[in-house]
């Protein structure tokens, strides 16, 4: 049998806590801790997504638990991506959150696999296109963080080009095309051409 799941449980009240508490010790997947740095999974219960919920979330990540996993009872679509921006790593509504539930979710996070209900990921899916749409496009930018032309740039250095063919290619001079391999490689904290390629590809970009 595996060893159970270290995990620490905060709750925004007293009664919400004592509750899921009592509910876990039952299941021998997880083993209940006092301080987050003991834990390899935190589980977060609050009503809402509000400010007071996201700085308990990052408060228990920065003491050392990085997966963490929400319980809430209301969330809109600012509280979806105020979580997913905070770094949660499972969602899961307080109406459907039974230890089962709760347990299967507190697996994912442990083993690096998120958890969101379909209905929200849908919501959230959404969000991302509304922000991509309306925020990243217009700036030429994308979620990677890449402009249209970094990628460019970054495919034809995938395919073998060097400075002068890129620069001939894209119609740019080739100080423009060394800077922006050298912004790319600065901004991601690469240290080179190759691990450039990596990221792209990785990322699904080339």
């Amino acid at each position: 049998m595996s060893q159970p799941l270290k995990l620490f449980v905060h709750a925004t009240d007293s009664l919400s806590q004592a509750g899921v508490v009592a509910e876990l010790r039952q299941w021998p997947e997880v083993l209940l801790v006092d301080e987050p740095e003991e834990a390899e999974v935190g589980l977060i219960v609050a009503d809402e997504v509000d400010d007071d919920a996201i700085a308990l979330l990052k408060s228990t990540q920065r003491n050392g638990c990085a997966r963490v996993v929400l319980v809430t009872t209301r969330i809109d679509d600012a509280g979806l991506v105020a979580a997913v921006e905070a770094g949660v790593s499972g969602l899961l509504r307080r109406s459907e959150a039974t230890a089962s539930a709760l347990v299967r979710v507190i697996q994912l996070a442990a083993a690096g696999d998120g958890s969101v209900p379909p209905d929200l990921l849908g919501r959230l899916l959404r969000e991302v296109g509304r922000v991509q749409r309306s925020v990243l496009s217009p700036r030429g930018l994308r979620f990677t963080g890449l402009s249209e032309r970094e990628v460019s740039v970054l495919r034809l250095v995938a395919d073998g080009c060097d400075t002068s063919e890129i620069a001939a290619q894209l119609a740019y001079s080739e100080r423009t095309i060394k800077n922006v391999i050298h912004d790319i490689t600065s901004r991601l904290q690469l240290r080179n051409r190759s691990q450039a390629v990596a990221y792209a590809l990785r990322e699904g970009l080339i």
